[in-house]
């Protein structure tokens, strides 16, 4: 078995972050090297990466570093392609981050994105969206193996160290259970390894377009910039309301069966607003505070914007629900091996996913040498070794703590400290010297 396999399969082991860190690391540097020789071999743009940098091997994984793809490189295709309908424009364009060559897929009679997905899905490339909420959408591949191998690190993680996922209870996820974002694919695995047969519910099982999104985000940018016409903005309002009331309607049919079967464990995903609609119904049917069951599992999360709340709604959420299960995890479409976060809200590290904190301008690894009390702080970068579908090397644009040292929980080190953050929001730059470099080489190859 080599050096990635061994660290991949660790995620079975019930002791999984109470490995040696030193031990651990050896073992990565080792699969970096297996990994990015064969990945060079298959993916044009990184074996020119490498060449241009004079990078023949990884000897440390300080040479890592020049090899990591800016997240936004995902996105880097012409905008036209997708406007203009030009499918097999964006298989070639897809073809070169992929460990596969897409463009035999048939897009004969596509008409929008998701019909584009639709067909690559058919013919075995899971390609994932996401959420797009700057107007443009990263498209990333991933193979069969890949989205197996997720779904085992999804079953060994989620819950961790409180419960396991057993397949026996409620499942109800406030969000459509069908569409190629991320977080749908996440919701559904989730409710696999969750939910009860014949008691797994979502608010919706109209599909989330990824055309849909995409245009309401390119409608809000041109409504800030004052070129949105009036018809359009009407238009767009009018279908917001209308789902809106659907979905409220909706939601409230839901939270009556949550109340229902609070005395059992069950699973509960929802946004913050939408957990205070739950409550709302609750106070309704004189349904009072720290009445479910304590093993259930409650998530929350997403943004508030546009949202009126209380000021105090995370804390009418956490007395409500009471004493239960709160998972939580650190993860993003570009990694598949999520860290889950222990009792103490650190963020532990799966063995197969290799961490490069870089300094802001993404060009250099921070190590414990640069830490101050055992902590650094920069931008998290990272070599997922999961993927065979796509290299797997990123830099995101989240400003992250590391400590080094034994988490307060007694488990080895390194951990994520509860603090993370983005270097720029929506619609800011956040510019970094690689980015540029690696998306001429997409536009060069895609020229050839």
């Amino acid at each position: 078995m080599n050096a990635r396999q061994t660290l991949l399969d660790k995620i079975a082991d019930p002791a999984l972050f109470e490995w040696d860190p030193d031990e651990v690391e050896a073992l990565q540097l080792e699969a970096a090297r297996e990994v990015f020789a064969e990945r060079r071999q298959q993916i044009p743009v990184l074996d020119r990466r490498a060449r241009d940098v004079g990078i023949e091997s990884i000897e440390k994984l300080e040479d890592l570093v020049p090899l990591l793809f800016f997240h936004t490189t995902y996105k880097s295709y012409p905008s036209s392609f997708v406007e203009k309908g030009k499918w097999k424009h964006m298989l070639q364009w897809l073809t070169t981050l992929s460990t596969a060559d897409v463009t035999d897929v048939d897009v004969e009679g596509v008409e929008t994105v998701d019909d584009w997905i639709a067909r690559l899905r058919a013919a075995g490339h899971r390609v994932l969206a996401t959420s797009g909420s700057s107007g443009k959408v990263s498209f990333l591949n991933q193979s069969e193996g890949d989205y197996q191998r997720k779904k085992r690190h999804f079953t060994k993680t989620m819950g961790w160290p409180f419960v396991k996922p057993a397949q026996d209870r409620p499942f109800f996820s406030i969000g459509p259970s069908k569409g190629f974002n991320s977080a749908v694919e996440a919701s559904n695995i989730q409710a696999e390894i969750w939910g009860r047969e014949g008691d797994i519910h979502f608010l919706t099982d109209d599909p989330l377009l990824i055309a849909d999104v995409s245009a309401g985000a390119s409608l809000r940018t041109r409504m800030a910039a004052g070129t949105a016409t009036p018809s359009e903005i009407e238009s767009f309002r009018e279908k917001t309301a209308q789902q809106g009331t659907r979905m409220n309607e909706r939601l409230t049919e839901l939270a009556e069966m949550i109340i229902a079967k609070r005395k059992e464990p069950v699973f509960v995903a929802a946004l913050w607003a939408q957990h205070m609609m739950i409550i709302e119904r609750a106070r309704e049917l004189g349904v009072g505070d720290g009445e479910f069951h304590p093993d259930s599992v409650v998530a929350a999360g997403g943004g508030v914007k546009g949202v009126k709340l209380p000021p105090d709604y995370k804390e009418q959420v956490t007395a409500f629900y009471g004493n239960v299960v709160r998972p939580m995890g650190y993860g993003m479409t570009e990694m598949a091996q999520r860290w889950p976060a222990c009792e103490h809200k650190r963020y532990h590290r799966p063995p197969g996913l290799i961490m490069l904190p870089l300094e802001r301008e993404g060009e250099r690894l921070l190590t414990r040498e640069d830490a101050k009390d055992g902590v650094v702080e920069g931008r998290f970068a990272f070599l997922d070794l999961l993927f065979d579908g796509r290299w797997g090397g990123i830099i995101s644009g989240d400003k992250v703590q590391v400590d080094f040292g034994r988490c307060p929980c007694g488990r080895p080190g390194p951990t994520l400290l509860d603090t993370i953050t983005r270097y720029a929001q929506p619609g800011e730059d956040d510019h970094i010297g690689c980015a540029g470099t690696i998306d001429s080489y997409v536009k060069g190859a895609l020229t050839q």
